[in-house]
């Protein structure tokens, strides 16, 4: 599928919101795109998404956030949307004692998990704005750093090609034949 290719932003960053249903994956979707949030909101049906625009170290990142549905009957549609994602949120609520049992993650220990694994954790609220921005600020800038790294790795690379960066060489002379003129001359 081609991309547009849109000069309002620097970084286009596709994360998905997964966890299970009825945890408030659309509620923090809705928080941080619209600033809403709604206490009567329902079940996602397959896949949702929204799009946000920021300020990461000076570049602007479009992040395109795909909201996938919790329950198990649409795991095998919402998996297709993880494609081309470069990060993801875990959401899971920590006042439901079935989450926490069915991930064997007291809520207590998540953070000594999250830090084993290398992965950021941060409690949010939806409801209460808590931590929401922050938590999308931090995986965009975590995202943005990895890219740069990459990027400036894979420019490394091309610039050591085997040909000595400044070196001079003077194709008119090349066959020793002083006479002819060189190809590109009039």
């Amino acid at each position: 599928m081609a991309y547009k290719v849109d000069h309002e932003y620097d970084y286009l960053f596709k994360i998905v919101l997964i966890g299970d249903s009825g945890v408030g994956k659309s509620n923090i979707l809705s928080r941080f795109t619209r600033n809403e949030f709604c206490l009567e909101s329902k079940s996602t049906i397959g896949v949702e998404f929204a799009t946000r625009t920021l300020q990461v170290e000076g570049k602007t990142v479009k992040a395109q956030i795909w909201d996938t549905a919790g329950q198990e009957r649409y795991r095998a549609i919402t998996s297709a949307y993880y494609r081309g994602a470069v990060g993801a949120l875990l959401v899971y609520d920590i006042t439901k004692r079935q989450h926490l049992t069915m991930s064997r993650v007291p809520a207590d220990n998540a953070q000594l998990l999250a830090e084993k694994e290398s992965l950021s954790f941060l409690e949010t609220s939806a409801l209460e704005a808590l931590n929401v921005e922050k938590a999308f600020q931090t995986i965009l800038l975590d995202i943005y750093h990895i890219i740069s790294k990459k990027a400036l790795a894979a420019q490394e690379a091309s610039n050591s090609t085997g040909v000595p960066q400044g070196t001079t060489i003077n194709v008119a002379n090349i066959s020793g034949n002083a006479d002819k003129r060189p190809c590109c001359s009039n």
